[in-house]
């Protein structure tokens, strides 16, 4: 993915650097854990403007950061569609999930499912996150350890070192870092270490604009004008050219990118962990909401800006396709990758890619956090732990910490030379549970009548149908009947119809 990089004493030390004062600013800015809950939701004080930049943080991976812009160098900005469509399911979450957490003082996000049906819903919901969460954590660590692994190669002492090797180093070196201030920060130190982490990666950009606007001629207005001409500037995209029959396989139509965006991030900020987990840190129900809504916004504002950088790229590379030989790079994830290593000057490229692995090791130290709770007081302590002392409580869930940290990196380690198509299935499983995560939640919410035997059968109805629905196009070599957009909205549809008919036909059986 990335190139033969010009790095040099200064970029490295500006990297180390930061990769320091991340580790220490994090260690420290937890401050004094005396229990689990402490650990896990910062005893319920966390300020909502620094839970709504550790959401962004956290959900801005180093996919997004090197592909988004390849994107919009590749088609338009058509993606917006699907942000605004974020911002309506945190609106969303925001009264029908938050009311719910806020009551019972709740812990976890499955914590809420116990309450609702009863502990067998609450560990399938816990189980199927654990699972979906370890293996994409892994996939999106191997991602962020390939820039670490060419910087290294790049070093005489590694030249000579087995591929392989280089990844595994660079891996454990990422990790290590991260799982430092996790392990001793707690939730806290993940936060404020998020919010760091948000702005070198969002300086990181604008500094690129910037950097583009002073080496072009004329500047941001010339690219502009050459974006123009090639109708790059489109955002809403209606998606009826060509027929029904290929409306829901379309990229990025506006009804298919509202419903995809809104039910993803409904799925993603109301049933994960990994987001969850930031929103009961807050002090009471109206900063929840004040953090979840604020982050949609800036969110839209973020992607606009990943976006912005992939067409002022196309004026730059005169929109040269990628994988041509007239092409410096193969596909669109090597476009923004292929500028920073080769244009940016010096000292800034260390920036920028510090900036690279501020929004993986956010991803990553949330990744361990979430599945560390989620193991803790879900699957522990109702059932092993509940005459444990807060101070072994503690102890247990660092130790769990470190556990989910090794797991990760080890999962990481399995796809080091793995074809790409299996990284793609890995990332997609996501896609496949977050509707039965986010269905199950609404038949607990919204449907008084279902029950717990109906909500695990809608549940696993759901993943079912998306595991053929998305694995089967994939292990073919065919393409998807569907878009990505629409995963979520499916799976969540079959579980909620699928939940309601089991529990129609149940009651009717039992007043025969």
């Amino acid at each position: 993915m990335f190139f033969l990089i010009t790095f040099s004493l200064l970029d490295f030390i500006i990297l180390v650097l930061y990769l320091v004062i991340v580790a220490l600013i994090g260690s420290f800015a937890g401050g004094k854990q005396k229990s689990s809950t402490s650990y896990f939701v910062g005893d319920k004080n966390v300020p909502w403007w620094a839970i709504t930049f550790s959401i962004v943080a956290t959900e801005t991976s180093t996919l997004t950061f090197i592909s988004i812009p390849g994107l919009a160098y590749l088609s338009n900005l058509n993606f917006l569609q699907v942000t605004m469509g974020y911002l309506i399911g945190r609106i969303i979450i925001s009264f029908i999930f938050l009311p719910a957490y806020a009551k019972g003082n709740l812990q976890t996000a499955y914590s809420m499912l116990d309450n609702r049906f009863g502990a067998q819903t609450k560990n399938f919901a816990s189980s199927v996150f654990l699972v979906t969460q370890t293996i994409g954590g892994g996939v999106r660590l191997f991602a962020t350890a390939i820039p670490l692994a060419v910087i290294l190669k790049s070093f005489h002492y590694f030249s000579n070192s087995s591929n392989i090797g280089i990844y595994i180093i660079s891996i454990f070196i990422i990790t290590s870092i991260t799982l430092v201030y996790t392990f001793f920060g707690g939730i806290k130190g993940v936060i404020w270490v998020d919010v760091l982490q948000m702005g070198i990666y969002i300086g990181g950009v604008i500094i690129t604009i910037f950097v583009i606007n002073s080496i072009m001629p004329n500047g941001i207005a010339n690219i502009i004008r050459l974006a123009g001409d090639t109708n790059k500037f489109e955002i809403i995209n209606l998606g009826f050219d060509n027929g029904i029959k290929h409306f829901f396989s379309d990229s990025y139509t506006l009804i298919g990118s509202l419903l995809g965006g809104c039910f993803l991030s409904m799925a993603s900020h109301g049933t994960d962990q990994l987001i969850v987990q930031r929103l009961l840190t807050a002090k009471n129900l109206k900063d929840s909401r004040k953090a979840i809504i604020t982050s949609g916004i800036i969110v839209i504002i973020q992607f606009a800006l990943f976006l912005f950088v992939g067409l002022l790229l196309f004026a730059f590379y005169k929109g040269v396709i990628p994988g041509t030989e007239a092409a410096p790079f193969a596909k669109h994830d090597e476009i923004f990758p292929h500028f920073i290593v080769n244009y940016l000057p010096v000292g800034v490229k260390g920036l920028i890619l510090a900036g690279l692995f501020a929004a993986a090791m956010s991803t990553l130290a949330g990744s361990i956090s979430s599945l560390s709770s989620s193991t803790m007081l879900d699957l522990y302590k109702p059932y092993a732990g509940q005459n444990n002392s807060p101070k072994k409580d503690l102890y247990i869930s660092r130790l769990i910490t470190i556990g989910w940290g090794i797991a990760l990196s080890l999962i990481a380690f399995l796809f080091i030379g793995i074809l790409h198509s299996v990284v793609e299935i890995a990332l997609g499983i996501a896609s496949i549970t977050y509707g039965g995560l986010l269905g199950t939640f609404i038949l607990g919410s919204l449907f008084d009548k279902v029950k717990q035997k109906a909500a695990i059968t809608g549940f696993a109805s759901g993943i079912i149908v998306m595991v053929l629905i998305v694995l089967i196009p994939i292990l073919k070599g065919e393409s998807p009947l569907f878009h990505w957009v629409w995963f979520t909205f499916i799976g969540t549809s079959i579980t909620v119809l699928i939940g309601n008919l089991y529990q129609y036909f149940l009651t009717k059986a039992e007043l025969k």
